[in-house]
C-alpha cells in the first residue's frame, strides 16, 4: 500500500476513534500505529522505531513529571491565591469577564512560548472559577490552546526559531513582520472569549452571585488550608519568575531546571519530610495520568517517522500542487501549515519540509522569508495535535476528555489561523 495513504488513513482512523470516545487517547496512541504498522509490514523493525520515538519524547515527559510537581507544590503553597482573589473582584461571577480575563491571562503567560506553564498557571487560576460559576470547562481549554497558539509563534517558543534556522534567515526578517499577525490572533482569541462569555451569561441565567468569596475559600478542604504558605508567597513568586527567565534564557536543560525548583520548593515550603513523601504520593496520580500520554505519543511519532510515513505524506501535498499556482505558494504554505503541523512534530515539519516547499517556491520568486512565515500560522491546529505534549496536561488538569475537546476546539483553532492568514495578506506578511 502507498504509505501516504496509509499515514493518512492512520491518522483519520485514530482521530474518529478518539472524537468518537470509541477508544482513549492512551490506548489510541498505542494500538493505532501498531496496527498500521504491521499492515504495512514494518514489523522487523517495529520495536526499534516504536523505541526512538519513545527517547525522542522522554525528555519532554521527565519535564511534565517536575513540571506537574513543581506547580502543584506552589499551588498547595498558594502561591496563585493572590491572582484568583483579583481575578474574581474583577469578574465578580460574570462570563464575559471570566472569559476575557482567561484570554488575558494566558496570552501574558504564553509571552515565555511554554504551553506547559502556560496552562498550569492558567489552569490553575482560573478552574476554580469556572467551577464556583458553573461554567463549561471546555472553553477555559480553548481560550489557553488560541492564546498559546498565537504566543507559541514568538522566536523562543520554537516553530518561529526552527524555520528561522531551517531557512538560514534572521529573526528581523521572519518575526517582526509577523508581530501585527499575531495581535490579530489574540483579538481573534477575545473575540471567541466574548462569544462564549454571551453563551455562559445566557445559560446561567445572567451574572452569578458568588459574593465575597476568595481563593482561601474556593473549594478548598481543612487539608489544603494547612498546607497554605501565605508568608512564603514572595519567595515562591521570585523562585517561580527566576524559573522562568532560566527556562526563556536556556541556562539549563528544562527537565533539569524542573527538578532543581521542585526539589528547591520542597525544602522551602515543607521541610518535613513525610510531608514531602504524602504530596508527592497525592499528585503522582496527576503526573501518571499526563506522561503516560506523552510516552504513548512517542510510539505513535516513531512508527510515524520510523516507517517513513510521515516523509510520504508531506511529499504527496507538496506534489499535489499545480505548477499554474507556483506564485501563491507562501498563501498555499499557510493553508499547508495547519494540517503539515498537525500530523507532524515541529522538527520534521520545519526542518524536512518547510525546506522543499521553499525551495519550489523559490523557482516562482517567492522569498524564503515569507515561507517561513507562512509556515508558523498554523500554531492554533499544532497545539491540539496528538504529538503535542502539553495538550494532555491541559486535558488532565481540567480533567476532560481529550476527544471531545478536540471536537470543540479543532474548527475554533483552524479559525484563528484563517484569521491570521487573512490578515497576514491584508498586512502584506505573505503575498497572494
Amino acid at each position: 500500500m502507498n504509505l501516504a495513504i496509509l499515514g493518512f488513513i492512520m491518522m483519520i482512523v485514530f482521530m474518529a476513534l478518539i472524537m468518537t470516545k470509541k477508544m482513549s487517547a492512551l490506548m489510541a496512541l498505542i494500538i493505532i500505529p501498531t496496527v498500521f504498522a504491521l499492515i504495512g509490514g514494518f514489523y522487523a523493525n517495529l520495536g526499534e522505531n516504536m523505541l526512538e520515538g519513545i527517547s525522542q519524547v522522554a525528555p519532554t515527559g521527565i519535564m511534565l513529571v517536575f513540571a506537574i510537581l513543581y506547580f502543584s507544590v506552589m499551588i498547595d503553597a498558594g502561591l496563585f491565591d493572590p491572582v484568583v482573589d483579583r481575578i474574581v473582584k474583577v469578574a465578580k461571577g460574570d462570563p464575559l469577564k471570566i472569559t476575557i480575563g482567561t484570554v488575558i491571562l494566558a496570552s501574558m503567560v504564553a509571552l515565555d512560548g511554554d504551553g506547559t506553564t502556560t496552562f498550569i498557571i492558567t489552569v490553575t487560576a482560573m478552574m476554580p472559577l469556572y467551577k464556583r460559576v458553573g461554567m463549561n470547562l471546555y472553553i477555559l481549554a480553548l481560550l489557553a490552546i488560541l492564546s498559546i497558539g498565537v504566543m507559541n509563534m514568538t522566536p523562543w517558543g520554537g516553530p518561529t526559531a526552527r524555520a528561522i534556522s531551517a531557512l538560514h534567515l534572521t529573526t528581523e526578517e521572519v518575526f517582526t513582520p509577523i508581530i501585527p499577525v499575531m495581535a490579530m490572533g489574540i483579538v481573534f482569541a477575545i473575540l471567541v472569549a466574548i462569544y462564549f462569555g454571551f453563551k455562559e451569561r445566557k445559560r446561567l441565567g445572567g451574572i452569578i452571585d458568588i459574593g465575597e468569596i476568595t481563593a482561601q475559600h474556593v473549594d478548598i478542604s481543612e487539608k489544603e488550608k494547612a498546607l497554605r504558605r501565605p508568608k512564603l508567597v514572595i519567595v515562591n513568586a521570585l523562585l517561580t519568575i527566576l524559573l522562568l527567565v532560566a527556562l526563556i534564557l536556556g541556562w539549563l536543560p528544562s527537565a533539569v531546571l524542573f527538578m532543581l525548583a521542585f526539589a528547591i520548593a520542597m525544602v522551602i515550603n515543607y521541610p518535613h519530610i513525610p510531608t514531602q513523601q504524602q504530596l508527592v504520593k497525592d499528585h503522582g496520580g496527576n503526573v501518571l495520568a499526563t506522561v503516560s500520554l506523552v510516552f504513548a505519543s512517542g510510539i505513535f511519532t516513531g512508527v510515524l517517522g520510523g516507517t517513513g510515513m510521515v516523509d510520504a505524506m508531506a511529499n504527496s501535498l507538496v506534489q499535489i500542487i499545480p505548477e499554474s499556482m507556483g506564485t501563491h505558494f507562501a498563501l498555499i504554505a499557510s493553508f499547508l501549515s495547519m494540517p503539515f503541523t498537525y500530523f507532524m512534530a515541529n522538527d520534521p515539519y520545519y526542518y524536512g519540509v518547510l525546506p522543499i516547499l521553499a525551495e519550489s517556491a523559490a523557482h516562482y520568486g517567492v522569498p524564503a522569508a515569507e515561507m517561513a512565515r507562512a509556515s508558523i500560522i498554523g500554531q492554533p491546529v499544532h497545539i491540539l495535535s496528538p504529538l503535542y505534549a502539553a495538550g494532555y496536561l491541559l486535558v488532565g488538569m481540567l480533567d476532560i476528555d481529550y476527544g471531545q475537546n478536540q471536537r470543540f476546539a479543532l474548527k475554533w483553532a483552524i479559525g484563528s489561523s484563517l484569521f491570521m492568514i487573512v490578515f497576514a495578506l491584508i498586512f502584506g506578511v505573505i503575498s497572494f
